[in-house]
C-alpha cells in the first residue's frame, strides 16, 4: 500500500484520485509520519432497496387489506 504525506496529497490530489480509481490500490495519507486517512476506490452504488426483488417475488392478492376482519379488532378494544 502506498503512503503519501498530507502536503504531497494536497498538491497531487486529483492525480491521486485518478490513480486510485484506475488501479484500485488504496493510499495512506500521513501527517508527521502518522496515518491520518486512507484513500480507497469508491464502489458502484448498489441497487436501491425498493425494486430489489423485482422478478423474484410476486405479490398475490390485495396487500392493503388486513389479515383479520375489522370485527376482530373491535373485540380487542
Amino acid at each position: 500500500m502506498k503512503k503519501i504525506s498530507a502536503g504531497e496529497f494536497k498538491a497531487r490530489c486529483l492525480a491521486l484520485l485518478d490513480s486510485v480509481q484506475k488501479t484500485k490500490e488504496p493510499v495512506l495519507i500521513t501527517k508527521r509520519g502518522k496515518v491520518v486517512a486512507k484513500l480507497v476506490p469508491g464502489e458502484e452504488p448498489s441497487q436501491d432497496f425498493l425494486g430489489r426483488l423485482e422478478g423474484i417475488v410476486r405479490i398475490v392478492g390485495d396487500v392493503e387489506l388486513p389479515i383479520e376482519p375489522p370485527e376482530a379488532w373491535r373485540v380487542l378494544r
